[in-house]
């Protein structure tokens, strides 16, 4: 694992002449805790549910180090004889599929005689600005940054100011999402639109969360939804699928609320894929272009985060698959994660995390209810 991974043992530095942040490879270390609980599994309560004190089970940062370790791990032991492996590690190392390559390459070395499972592509020029950039579109979906980096005046897009939220878990079953579908298929979506699970649930929590703003104004106001996409195999030539690092993108999709509630919950749809769709090889590099120009963040009323289909339940240990595999999560207003259910993507349900303030959330549950007829 040493050499295919070595930039985990490094450190984030600001490159002072570019305004990037980058990874220096230089051997300091990731962290490795150990710690036990006189708890068992069957006594921490339902292993779906976004507990506060799972965040007990990772660290996020430790305090003998003058330069934060990139990634740290925590193997905390129960008396049962079933353990958590925690791992807290930065965005710029991996995204979801990358880290599932990870986890399987760390899952083979627990074996006696297994190699790699997956040998990474750890060339990130694959994924650098063109030169010069060439931005070609327009880009709705970020903001550009405030110069130099640190000194802004306002916060990022997506702040970490903590409000006074109260949080609900939605669950979709099969039937749910079966049923979202034919509903879909009613209105007459696209002949180029496919209607998929993420695409009719994305375009159902959009609607519900759009429509539960309290303001007066709320039917003339543009709601955008931000969602990542994988352009692996939308690059020309295509990247390597074991490309390790982060190959996402945001797509978006906006309207005016009044047509997120008086058009048919195909034309949402529609609005969905025709996000994914835009995301053509020329889109993906000049978005990868304008963030060369413009150093800037995801520009959207909120993100919908999908844990949905990573598979990382999926992965094979000496032990076994692990019971279940989730984020630790804090709770987010502009964020909205999908995650899968004990079963993982296998169960075709899935989980919804909605974070809101009270007034909002009412309204919120009763569309998501509504729009579920």
């Amino acid at each position: 694992m040493a050499m295919p991974y070595d930039f985990l043992a490094g450190r984030l530095k600001l490159n002072h002449q570019t305004g990037r942040l980058e990874i220096e490879c230089n051997a300091s270390g990731a962290g490795f805790v150990v710690a036990t609980t006189e708890f068992s599994l069957d006594e921490i309560g339902d292993l779906v549910y976004p507990n506060p004190g799972f965040m007990q089970l990772i660290v996020q940062g430790l305090e003998k180090f003058d330069d934060q370790p990139l990634c740290v791990f925590q193997v905390t032991s129960f008396k049962c004889g079933g353990f958590a492996l925690g791992m807290s590690t930065n965005h710029v190392l991996f995204d979801g599929l990358s880290f599932k390559i990870f986890l399987e390459n760390l899952a083979s070395q627990a074996f006696d005689d297994k190699p790699l499972a997956i040998i990474p592509c750890n060339d990130r020029h694959l994924l650098a600005a063109r030169s010069p950039p060439q931005v070609t579109f327009p880009h709705p979906e970020l903001l550009k940054l405030k110069l130099p980096i640190g000194e802004e005046d306002a916060p990022p897009v997506f702040d970490c100011k903590q409000d006074d939220l109260d949080f609900k878990i939605f669950s979709l079953n099969p039937n749910d999402i079966s049923h979202l579908k034919e509903k879909a298929k009613i209105g007459g979506t696209k002949s180029t639109t496919k209607i998929t699970g993420f695409n009719v649930v994305t375009a159902h929590v959009w609607r519900c969360k759009a429509l539960s703003c309290v303001d007066e104004n709320n039917r003339d106001r543009e709601s955008m939804v931000l969602y990542a996409v994988n352009i692996r195999p939308r690059l020309k030539p295509p990247l390597p699928s074991s490309y390790c690092g982060n190959a996402v993108l945001s797509a978006y999709a906006s309207a005016k609320c009044w047509e997120l509630e008086d058009e048919p919950f195909s034309k949402v749809v529609d609005m969905v894929a025709d996000g994914a769709a835009r995301m053509s090889d020329e889109y993906a590099r000049s978005a990868i272009d304008w963030g060369e120009v413009y150093k800037g963040f995801p520009n959207g009323e909120f993100l919908i985060s999908s844990w949905w289909r990573l598979g990382f339940d999926e992965v094979v240990y000496p032990w076994g698959k692990p019971r279940y595999s989730c984020p630790v999560v804090y709770h987010r207003k502009d964020i909205i994660l999908l995650f899968p259910d004990i079963g993982g993507a296998s169960s075709n349900g899935v989980n919804v995390l909605v974070a809101l303030p009270s007034k909002e959330m009412e309204k919120f549950q009763t569309l998501f209810h509504k729009y579920l007829t």
